[in-house]
């Protein structure tokens, strides 16, 4: 392998949008992101099961026969 060709790998700080702040690394000095863990539909079970459970049962009524 080529040495000094890889960028810098360090530990930055992550700030969500939501104002949650978490250190990962990453080769950028600092990274902003919109979603994270904590406000994500996912993660904070406030997912929508509505359009889940409709296409669910547009599929067994297409495929019951």
């Amino acid at each position: 392998m080529r040495e000094n060709i890889h960028p810098d790998y360090n530990e930055v700080q992550v700030t969500c949008g939501c104002g949650n702040k978490f250190v990962t690394g990453s080769v950028k000095k600092e990274l902003r992101v919109d979603v994270c863990s904590k406000c994500h539909p996912f993660y904070t079970g406030q997912q929508r099961a509505i359009s889940v459970g409709g296409r669910i049962e547009k599929f067994n009524k297409r495929y019951s026969k």
